[in-house]
């Protein structure tokens, strides 16, 4: 049944958008069965957010049918669905701290997870890289995220930037929109890729210059011209609606 009718407008775009990215992550590749998660604050609700149902494939999910919590992890609706215990504790940690976080995004790709196993972590060797390592952070790995006591040290480790490798686990992207975290996301998973892809070919590696790196945020907004993931996201969209629709019901 739809929800289109039962929740506020405002909500319902976000369950649109957040249905969306389950739905992109599901055709990029970067789904793990029916693990991993993302979450997207409910509108003019600081304290709920929407997130997935725990046993649906990200490509099954509509906008119905995720589920609202608060921060206790308790339904706020009527819903035949659980959601995953450890989604609730990465997610309502960092929605709870970070205000200006809207949409949390947790993949555990084999790319981002083989880098997360990596002493040293994400290189400084892309243009990939070097445009999200100075909102890189990284969280050391303390088993299934299903203990309270984590929630603390991950929102400690995070401080204010954007982006995370939990060591030996995955990845972890905020956004102020879905559509940032989700490009993020993209941007972090292909430097993993990129580093994996460099280091197999066994030469010595180049790193781009930290003076370069520490200018990448403001050539960005200049390449986006200030629009920032608000740039790519109709274009997903129009890809989602030709090869995955079904997301909006």
């Amino acid at each position: 049944m739809s929800l289109r009718d039962a929740v506020p407008a405002p909500e319902w775009q976000a369950r649109v958008e957040l249905a969306a990215c389950y739905r992109l992550v599901a055709l990029f590749g970067w789904d793990d069965l029916v693990f991993t998660h993302i979450s997207a604050r409910v509108p003019e609700a600081d304290d709920q957010f929407l997130i997935n149902p725990y046993g649906l494939f990200f490509e099954e999910i509509t906008a119905s049918s995720l589920v609202k919590v608060d921060h206790a992890g308790r339904p706020l609706m009527d819903t035949p669905f659980a959601i995953n215990p450890a989604g609730f504790v990465i997610h309502s940690a960092v929605h709870e701290a970070r205000p200006d976080v809207h949409c949390v995004l947790h993949t555990h790709t084999l790319h981002g997870v083989a880098v997360a196993a990596q002493a040293a972590g994400l290189l400084p060797i892309s243009q990939q890289a070097a445009l999200v390592l100075g909102r890189l952070a990284y969280h050391d790995y303390e088993g299934l995220a299903l203990r309270d006591a984590e929630r603390a040290r991950l929102v400690a480790d995070l401080g204010t930037r954007s982006l995370m490798i939990l060591r030996n686990h995955g990845l972890l992207a905020c956004g102020r929109s879905v559509a940032e975290a989700f490009q993020g996301m993209y941007i972090l998973d292909a430097a993993c890729r990129i580093q994996l892809l460099a280091q197999a070919g066994g030469g010595a590696l180049l790193e781009v210059p930290q003076a370069i790196v520490d200018g990448m945020p403001q050539q960005s907004r200049e390449v986006t011209r200030g629009q920032g993931a608000n740039l790519l996201w109709p274009a997903l969209l129009r890809r989602l609606d030709r090869r995955l629709p079904g997301y909006d019901a």
